[in-house]
């Protein structure tokens, strides 16, 4: 299978360079997701990632796009499928641009990890035990429900994941808690008339317990299911990971697009990693896209 078979053509997301920040990140839904800013002559200008507009970097929410664009590493019709899924890991973006070759730079389209997951879902490849992928992932992290907000970003930048993964006083599973959903509240403007209380108001945030922006519904496997068995749910319930748990549903691991564009990428043999693939990003601290 070729790029051209899973090419995104239609539905992109695509925005003006005038338009605000607030407003295209309203139209995404996780650190993954990617808009497509064009001028006015539909020329593509770059992307706007939550991760590079937020995490990096603090652009104002009331900052045009045009103003806050990320330029991640452009994909062409040649490109192969595990070239890709590294760009995708390197760049920590799972939506890339597609152009039409090096010589001629036209926009046709994007990739996503969705699209290549879809193709992942038939190969005999991921057809081996969650186990193999979780005895190669360091020890899970873990924060308990009543734990503060303020705990779980310290969690956060001391461990660089974005996703951890909440349990009660037992233990056993509660949901996950993503870096995503806290950044809407940190990343709020700060207004002269209200300049005096939000210190009291994000003192009272941090303080807050996990268990009010953890969310409930989550996917959970044992070790014993397959590999092929995530991607299944990841593409039907539109989730990005699936938690792995014991028949006492202690959690024992979590299984992320991350994991499985990685497992490609190992098990495929005819892939040799360029030395100039690796995408150099610096200064601020990295989260790993779990």
């Amino acid at each position: 299978m070729s790029l051209t078979d899973i090419l995104k053509t239609e539905r992109i997301i695509k925005v003006d360079e005038e338009e605000v920040l607030s407003s295209v990140l309203n139209k995404l839904g996780s650190s993954h997701d990617a808009a497509f800013v064009f001028s006015k002559k539909n020329k593509y200008l770059g992307v706007i990632n939550p991760y590079y507009c937020l995490i990096k970097s603090s652009y104002p929410a009331n900052a045009k796009v045009k103003h806050c664009l990320f330029h991640p590493p452009k994909i062409y019709l040649d490109t192969s499928l595990v070239k890709i899924a590294s760009l995708m890991i390197e760049s920590k973006v799972h939506y890339l641009p597609v152009f039409l070759d090096k010589n001629k730079e036209e926009f046709v389209g994007i990739i996503s990890a969705r699209r290549l997951l879809s193709y992942f879902k038939n190969l005999d490849l991921f057809k081996v035990k969650i186990a193999e992928v979780l005895k190669n992932k360091k020890p899970l992290v873990t924060i308990e429900e009543n734990e503060s907000i303020g705990k779980a970003i310290n969690l956060f930048r001391k461990t660089h994941y974005s996703k951890l993964v909440v349990v009660n006083g037992g233990g056993k599973l509660k949901g996950v808690l993503s870096y995503f959903d806290l950044i809407a509240y940190l990343a709020l403007p700060k207004t002269k008339e209200a300049a005096g209380d939000r210190k009291g108001e994000k003192i009272s945030f941090l303080n807050l317990p996990v268990k009010n922006f953890t969310k409930t519904y989550v996917v959970v496997l044992k070790k014993d299911n397959f590999l092929s068995e995530v991607i299944n749910l990841i593409l039907e319930k539109k989730i990005g990971s699936v938690i792995i748990a014991d028949k006492d549903k202690v959690p024992e691991g979590i299984v992320t697009t991350r994991d499985i564009l990685q497992f490609f990428i190992q098990k495929n043999p005819s892939y040799e990693k360029s030395k100039n693939s690796t995408l150099q990003f610096g200064g601020f601290f990295k989260l790993k896209m779990i």
